[in-house]
């Protein structure tokens, strides 16, 4: 049974999750605060944590610190914040996803399997196929058509990083530190040139990405 931790200082949305979550097989912990999810979470291991950023004691991105810290969980935030330097700042503390209140349910509920599903260990899954192209993460090779397709080094990196954290918005600064290093962390032009070559390498129609998809002002995400 897959364990779920939710943690939200909002009584009337803790209730609405546990309902839905309990409803679908999941088992739930909650917590009010950040202290009580830390401390939740070293108890009992969740296998995905659902986290509101406003909370009464810690900001929500000190959790995800501490979080971060020790474990891998995957961490959905779920929160009224919609400036985008928030939402930066919570996926580069080490956030997996972030969904906007108000949410749809159905909604939060595929990100969260989804969530679950990418935490697999990656050796489990070192051939990533999709539509159009495929990805060969051990003999770091991308196909398409059959044919193999010649991949600069950084442009190798930059779809490795993304692949590694496939469905999962990784922030432009995140990659720009990846690829190219802290001293590059503002340099998003690199990512706009660099995103457009792998398109026309990958993407069936390069102008209408299909999985190799921008978040505006946010990042960038490999959809499967």
């Amino acid at each position: 049974m897959t364990r779920v931790l939710v943690v939200d200082d909002e009584p009337q949305i803790v209730r609405a999750l546990a309902i839905n979550l309990k409803a679908r097989g999941y088992q739930v912990d909650t917590a009010a605060d950040g202290t009580a999810a830390l401390a939740a979470a070293a108890e009992h291991h969740p296998d995905v944590v659902v986290l509101d950023l406003g909370l009464p004691d810690l900001d929500g991105v000190d959790v995800i610190r501490g979080l971060r810290g020790w474990t891998k969980v995957p961490i959905i935030v779920l929160s009224a914040r919609q400036a985008s330097n928030e939402k930066v700042a919570a996926l580069d503390a080490g956030a997996d996803d972030y969904v906007t209140k108000p949410f749809g349910m159905d909604e939060l509920l595929a990100r969260l399997r989804a969530a679950v599903r990418r935490a697999a260990p990656e050796d489990e899954m070192p051939v990533v196929e999709t539509e159009s192209f495929t990805v060969d993460l051990a003999a770091k090779k991308a196909r398409r058509d059959g044919q193999d397709i010649r991949l600069t080094p950084t442009e190798w990196h930059l779809l490795e990083v993304l692949v590694r954290h496939a469905g999962r918005l990784v922030s432009q600064r995140a990659l720009l530190q990846e690829v190219w290093g802290p001293q590059y962390s503002t340099e998003t032009n690199y990512l706009r040139v660099y995103m457009a070559q792998l398109r026309r390498k990958l993407e069936a129609d390069p102008s209408h990405p299909r999985h190799l998809v921008t978040e505006p002002g946010m990042g960038y995400r490999f959809e499967p």
